[in-house]
């Protein structure tokens, strides 16, 4: 019979284990060791089957179990000590209360997912890991952020597969009182609520849950509540669900009712209000719509308003490609905007010019979030060195006139959470060598460049911890392998193989990601006799591991798990290479560690970071990937492999993947498996043991999350706290009326004559030339502007390859005829050929960029015939 009614009954725990529930509802103990073995001890039965999940295992520990515990002396000594170390924690200064006073007094971090742990499953993949990590790190550090999500009441989808290899989808409900959040209250108990202006006089309204995450708050947003109508409750039902309306409501409550949140929380609790707002990727782009409505009822225009929200808005761009980015039809984003929808006070056609592509190739009549994220924050960011390249290209037509390398998008690459996901045998032996307390701080402050400390761990140590992780691997592969072919309706007479699945002593590949085409979860089937010798191999067999989900809408996804569940399915090789489903943070807890390789072999550069090699590097685990996000930043023969792509227009997609995949098979039958099998003379593989601590010793500090959150704060949220705090209402005032004056002014700007001191083509290195440049400023003045000479090596076709800028200063004018004369040095400090141009750009001690209006005055084509401007 099934329940009319649900409720979540709570445990009344003793007075004595009362911090046992504060000690659940921190999510800082699912990555603290000491925590969760307290937690064990509870029950280690009921631990195991309720996840590992504190609030649930409380749920059903027997009263019983709880009045033996309270009488247990040493475990109640035990958690008045786990308790206090919270409270240390929580309350104590770390590395940010060291830095100069200029830092900011609070970030919020906006993110459409976040992967805490698989307690609280709001995370879809790498996106929402990374904003997980984010918030752990930030912690860990002392960096008072405020993160804002939504909750979603199902998740993203559980994966099963059918008989024949068909992923299915499942949307388990997921009741937030058996989560581990709490409802934010107002002073007289209530919920506290947000809400949203609907079109036809309707409202969204959403309460407000509150996980903490150590030291950091992440509120999350929940339209399931009986005010509203059952399409508006479904707001929040799924991640990355429903149409394109749908999407686009949640996409508003999030940075909208985001904001409103942060208030309503900084309001209630003290806690300070953020100085800056970083939102992660498009989708809470809205947010600066929401402060510039904010500022426009204390008095502010708009534009005064833009320039005062943009000088604290940091942008996170995650993807490589356009049509990872959502996009609306403009006419849906009008209809939720202006007098008779969501804010009121700002016209509608200033919102919608903020997300238009209004640039060559874009798509009048579409709004753009990653676009607006842009024209909204004043500082950018990719999430790797290359993929900062790419996104620089991809977005170059919001700044014309500038090469791409000089768009204003720099880069932070990604790290992971050590904590969370290093082994804790891992831990143990780092523990062992220097001791806890200094592992810890390696592995959550960073700052050091090597971890030369690795070099004294014995080869033996290195050997039995990376086959103690491959054996748990094993086991743990075999129980998920059972339990998805008993979903898949078999028997479990029919079972007996999977008993032999997999060996703890052969070379163990993992591969284990989101599924969309450019990732090429098939590629290692392309030649599948050469993948069999590889498996079966007599002396040297190899053995994989794969798991991944494709999205609920990509059939193309689907086909591609189907193709190598089957290939998996042959009774020949299932004992080597398996699929699992449902792959998630419990899973990959114990597959980064227990591989001895990660692969990766996206289509390059289509990869933004790919966190996941990071996160199997720090547990010895060595790369083999293409070239591609980080690994193309840090990769080293030293401690992995790189897999050569086939890159150039002439080369078609299936010709690509014949070479890239010829090109991996090379690789492993060549130089991983032969390495790996290879035994010195102790039996050990010696080269092997030396590229694992090449890894670590090298890797492992670069990859931490400690190591990006602290380049977030130097580079990119003190700047922008700076930015914010000059831009008061009389600055963004200033500003706004500035950028319109010279907007206006600035067709009239050009470069009208060049001339150097040069007499022939050549020159010798170390000399210096003088340049004297007449400009026209039209309405504008010298106080207005910057003349540049940007000077380096030139093509064959004469463009610049790697310029560096520099001033040239005004000498006298306006002359007759009104233009002004600037002159300067240009010293030719390199060989071969070598190039040189003027350019006008604006200036503005407010702007971040010079290249931040997008404008920019050169010399005509006709005068750089007539000025010889090249050296050779």
């Amino acid at each position: 019979m099934k329940a009319i009614r649900r409720f979540t009954v709570r445990p009344v725990l003793p007075e004595a284990l009362q911090p046992l529930s504060d000690l659940a509802r921190n999510l800082r103990w699912s990555w603290h060791a000491e925590t969760r073995d307290l937690f064990q001890s509870v029950d280690p039965e009921r631990w195991v089957s309720s996840g590992c999940d504190p609030v649930r295992l409380l749920g059903n520990v027997s009263s019983g179990r709880l009045a033996q515990l309270a009488q247990d002396r040493r475990f109640v000594r035990r958690l008045t000590d786990a308790a206090h170390e919270l409270d240390e924690y929580v309350t104590g200064d770390r590395w940010y209360q060291s830095q100069p006073p200029e830092r900011p007094d609070a970030i919020a971090y906006f993110s459409p997912e976040f992967g805490i742990t698989a307690a609280l499953p709001q995370y879809s993949g790498g996106l929402g890991i990374l904003a997980g990590d984010h918030l752990k790190a930030a912690s860990d550090l002392g960096v008072p952020l405020i993160g804002v999500g939504l909750l979603y009441r199902h998740g993203y989808f559980r994966q099963s597969l059918s008989r024949d290899g068909w992923q299915q989808e499942h949307y388990p409900v997921l009741d937030p009182n058996e989560l581990p959040v709490s409802l934010l209250r107002e002073a007289d108990g209530t919920p506290a609520r947000v809400s949203l202006a609907l079109p036809g006089g309707t409202a969204l309204h959403a309460r407000i849950w509150l996980a903490q995450v150590g030291r950091v708050p992440l509120l999350l947003l929940d339209s399931d509540v009986e005010e509203n109508d059952l399409g508006e409750r479904g707001v929040t039902d799924r991640l990355y669900g429903g149409g394109s309306e749908h999407r686009l409501l949640q996409e508003m409550l999030l940075g909208i009712g985001g904001v409103r949140a942060v208030r309503t929380y900084c309001r209630l609790t003290g806690h300070a209000r953020p100085e800056v707002f970083h939102t992660n990727e498009g989708h809470a782009g809205f947010l600066g719509l929401e402060r510039i409505h904010e500022l426009s009822a204390e008095g502010l225009d708009f534009d005064a308003a833009l320039e005062a929200v943009r000088a604290g808005t940091v942008f996170t761009t995650h993807t490589p490609v356009p049509a990872g980015i959502d996009r609306f039809d403009r006419e849906l984003v009008a209809r939720h905007f202006g007098p008779a929808a969501e804010l009121p006070r700002i016209d509608v056609e200033r919102i919608l010019r903020l997300g238009l592509e209004t640039y060559p190739g874009g798509e009048p009549n579409l709004f753009n979030m990653a676009v607006m994220g842009l024209r909204l924050g004043q500082r950018a960011n990719g999430v790797s060195l290359l993929h900062g390249q790419v996104s620089r290209e991809m977005f170059a037509g919001l700044w014309p006139g500038f090469d791409p390398a000089e768009v204003p998008i720099t880069s932070v690459t990604n790290g992971v959470h050590a904590p969370t996901w290093v082994a804790p045998e891992v831990l143990r032996l780092g523990a062992r060598q220097i001791g806890a307390q200094r592992t810890e701080d390696a592995l959550t402050v960073g700052g050091s460049d090597r971890w030369d400390a690795v070099a004294d761990i014995p080869d033996q140590d290195i050997w039995d911890l990376r086959r103690s992780l491959r054996e748990q691997l094993v086991t743990e592969v075999r129980e998920r392998l059972y339990a998805s072919w008993r979903q898949r309706g078999a028997g479990s007479a029919e079972l007996g193989w999977i008993d032999g699945v997999l060996d703890p002593d052969v070379l163990t590949i993992g591969f284990a990601r989101r599924v969309p085409s450019y990732k090429r979860l098939t590629l290692m089937l392309r030649d599948r006799d050469r993948l069999l010798d590889l498996l079966l191999h007599p002396e040297r067999p190899v053995q994989i591991v794969v798991a991944g989900k494709a999205h609920p809408a990509d059939d193309g996804g689907k086909r591609l798990v189907q193709e190598l569940v089957r290939f998996a399915d042959d009774p020949r090789v299932r004992h080597r290479i398996v699929f699992l489903p449902d792959y998630g943070m419990a899973m990959a807890q114990k597959l980064y560690p227990g591989c001895d390789i990660w692969l990766n072999n996206p289509l390059r550069p289509l990869e933004a970071c790919g966190t996941s090699g990071m996160k199997a590097a720090l547990n010895g685990c060595l790369n083999l990937s293409v070239l591609d996000g980080w690994w193309d930043e840090w990769f080293r023969p030293d401690f992995g492999w790189a897999i050569p792509t086939a890159d150039g227009t002439a080369v078609d997609d299936d010709r690509r993947d014949d070479l890239e995949a010829a090109a991996l098979y090379d690789l492993l039958e060549q130089r991983v498996a032969p390495r790996f099998y290879e035994r010195g003379q102790a039996g050990l593989p010696d080269r092997w043991i030396e590229m694992v601590r090449q890894t670590l010793t090298h890797l492992g500090p670069k990859v931490l999350a400690g190591r990006m959150v602290r380049e977030y704060v130097e580079r990119l949220y003190t700047p922008a706290a700076l930015a914010h705090r000059s831009m008061d209402h009389a600055a963004a005032g200033e500003l706004a009326v500035w950028k319109s004056r010279v907007r206006a002014a600035w067709p009239h700007v050009t470069v009208d004559h060049v001339e150097t001191t040069a007499l022939t083509a050549r020159a010798e290195l170390g000399s210096t030339l003088s340049l004297r440049v007449l400009v026209g400023l039209g309405d504008l003045t010298p106080d207005d502007v910057e003349v540049q000479a940007v000077s380096g090596r030139v093509d064959t076709e004469d463009r610049i390859t790697d310029g560096a800028a520099f001033p040239l200063k005004p000498a006298g004018g306006p002359d007759q005829e009104g233009r002004w004369l600037y002159e300067g040095p240009l010293s030719l400090d390199r060989t071969g050929p070598f190039g040189y141009t003027v350019r006008v750009l604006p200036s503005h001690r407010l702007l971040a960029s010079g290249a931040e209006l997008g404008l920019v005055a050169v010399p005509s084509e006709e005068l750089v015939e007539g000025a010889g401007v090249l050296m050779r």
